[in-house]
């Protein structure tokens, strides 16, 4: 995310006095409520849905989300780096290409 972005999300916070809020369990409840909200986009049809909606769920999983790295001191770039990392060991390309079973039936 650029670097304006998460300054726009850090002040909007910051102005509300809202980090007394943002207590790590907080944010975990919050990012999964707005991610349910998202899927209820989708919920009675796979291929339609209201892109607007979809998008403003999605914002909203995104913002608590950069909340959460703030709060944890965590930087997005290293710790999906390194996810990606585990990821590509579990599912190497030659096993998995084209598979959706999962790693550990590969």
């Amino acid at each position: 995310m650029r670097q304006d972005t998460v300054d726009r999300i850090r002040k909007f916070s910051e102005d509300r006095d809202w980090d007394q809020f943002h207590s790590p369990a907080n944010l975990a409840k919050s990012i999964s409520i707005e991610a349910n909200e998202l899927l209820e986009c989708f919920q009675w049809n796979d291929t339609e849905y209201d892109m607007p909606q979809v998008k403003e769920e999605l914002a909203d999983v995104i913002v608590y989300c950069q909340n959460m790295l703030d709060k944890l001191g965590l930087d997005a770039d290293t710790i999906v780096n390194s996810k990606m990392e585990q990821n590509e060991a579990k599912y190497p390309v030659n096993k998995s290409k084209g598979n959706a079973t999962k790693y550990n039936k590969l």
